[in-house]
């Protein structure tokens, strides 16, 4: 799971995202620094953590891995502003590196690839469009319950009648610069390790 701090872009707040919804009608509840925000039905979608610096240990910007000491620092400022809400989240890594294993033309539509990726311990059959993707390639693989940078939730879905579980990730997906001629899925070197979180540095 990821969390997200940018001073520059939104000052000192820690976003976490639980779901990639998009509520137009959401409410929020203030908790001290702490703000609780739910759509129309009153489920929680997200926090934001004000002045963050002065409760976390934050020592990077952007996406961050939200750790088992992170979430105990977090915790314990809910504890102390009364906010009694269960944080009992999934803390495996939903951004991983992966090595597509197979590539197969899709039966009914040109542009699609069927792929079959090793992420560490499970192969997950991803449909992709990206012109560059290959057998042998290590990539970035978002997995069911990723939140992307644009709040899209991954979720299991089905491309033209076929089953696809995950994503396949370009450098602008991930919130990561792309040059005009990169196009595609974003290529590893081969330094990485097949199952290893992607850190966003």
């Amino acid at each position: 799971m990821n969390v997200y701090y940018n001073t520059k872009g939104v000052g000192d707040v820690l976003i976490i995202p639980l779901t990639g919804e998009q509520a137009p009608n959401f409410t929020e509840e203030k908790f001290g620094d702490v703000t609780k925000i739910m759509n129309e039905n009153k489920n929680v979608i997200g926090y934001n953590i004000f002045n963050a610096s002065k409760y976390l240990t934050l020592d990077k910007e952007g996406t961050i891995l939200l750790t088992k000491d992170l979430l105990n620092e977090i915790k314990a400022l809910f504890d102390q502003e009364g906010l009694d809400d269960d944080l009992e989240f999934d803390l495996t890594p939903k951004f991983v590196v992966g090595k597509v294993l197979s590539k197969e033309q899709h039966e009914d539509a040109d542009k699609l690839s069927v792929c079959q990726v090793d992420v560490g311990e499970e192969t997950l059959q991803i449909v992709c469009g990206a012109p560059n993707v290959d057998q042998g390639q290590k990539v970035v693989v978002s997995k069911v319950g990723a939140i992307m940078i644009s709040g899209l939730e991954i979720k299991p879905t089905e491309l033209r009648g076929v089953a696809s579980n995950g994503m396949i990730c370009s450098r602008s997906e991930l919130g990561l610069d792309q040059s005009k001629d990169e196009k595609g899925i974003y290529v590893l070197n081969e330094s990485y390790e097949i199952g290893q979180a992607f850190l966003f540095e």
